[in-house]
């Protein structure tokens, strides 16, 4: 023992003044390594392997939440355009109600719409406790919509103007010419039937309601003249017409009553939703959406 502490003195003391074992130390350094290395081995891999995991969650998390934001802001843009596009309708449709002068009006949405091809029809969610009445005409931004056939407390139907069965009394607002519109169980078709083939009828003539029956308010648009044929052989020309109200596109519509109503007070006061007549605003223009 004493002998081996004496030599690794002297080698430490030759290794120090003059570095002989300089090369050996290397050589030794590099013949350890992989034995370092693979003592080592456990513990970097055991810190590697949670490093790993800890950044996988973390990356998975913000993953999630992020597709979760997305989700939200596009479920909002979906909503933001929905009420922007409603606003837009309630604005043409308050438009409209200036045209309707001095006569009670109120905005009802739509429930359902019949799906039988026979038959154009609309459910609403306004009834008779809201004083509708059958035979109650409806509009809507762009024009005449149809009429109620039945009330029911909560809600009512309604007859499109191209139901078979209905039949409006219009005029050539350019002309004067009255006549019928009759609808031909096709959303976009109107016939004017028996127009004399030398009436003044052209494409592209506007026809309004002309009021005669009582049952429609005089003046409101109701289709365009598309087509005009006429066969020389026959003595009336077969006029078709486009409604110009959107029937398959409005969501919402105008109930209007009587400008001869004999008294709107008690009408007016039931119910604070029907608007009153000459009492708007520049400022009730705007309209703000439902949430």
């Amino acid at each position: 023992m004493l002998v081996l502490g004496t030599l690794s003195i002297v080698l430490m003391t030759v290794d120090h003044r003059q570095h002989h074992l300089e090369g050996a130390r290397a050589f030794l350094s590099v013949v350890v390594y992989p034995l370092q290395w693979l003592v080592d081995l456990p513990r970097t891999s055991s810190e590697w392997f949670r490093e790993s995991l800890s950044a996988r969650r973390e990356l998975q998390e913000d993953n999630a939440s992020l597709r979760t934001q997305q989700l939200v802001l596009n479920t909002r843009l979906q909503k933001l355009e929905a009420l922007e596009a409603e606003n837009r309708r309630l604005r043409a449709l308050l438009d409209s109600s200036f045209q309707v002068g001095d006569s009670p009006m109120l905005i009802a949405a739509l429930l359902s719409v019949d799906m039988d091809p026979y038959r154009h029809q609309i459910a609403i969610n306004k009834g008779s406790l809201d004083h509708l009445f059958e035979g109650q005409p409806l509009l809507d931004s762009q024009g005449v919509m149809g009429q109620l056939i039945h009330v029911g407390p909560l809600t009512a139907t309604a007859m499109l103007i191209t139901d078979p069965s209905h039949a409006i009394p219009v005029q050539i607002n350019r002309t004067g010419l009255r006549t019928i519109a009759l609808g031909t169980g096709t959303i976009d078709r109107l016939e004017l039937p028996h127009i004399p083939i030398n009436a003044d009828v052209q494409v592209g003539d506007l026809l309004i309601s002309s009021g005669l029956g009582g049952r429609f308010p005089p003046g409101y648009p109701v289709a365009e003249v598309i087509s005009v044929e006429q066969d020389p052989g026959n003595p009336f020309s077969e006029v078709i017409a486009r409604p110009r109200a959107h029937l398959d596109r409005s969501r919402e519509v105008l109930l209007v009553w009587p400008p001869d109503l004999p008294n709107p007070a008690p009408l007016l006061e039931s119910n604070p939703e029907i608007e009153k007549p000459a009492q708007r605003t520049a400022s009730e223009t705007e309209v703000a959406p439902t949430p």
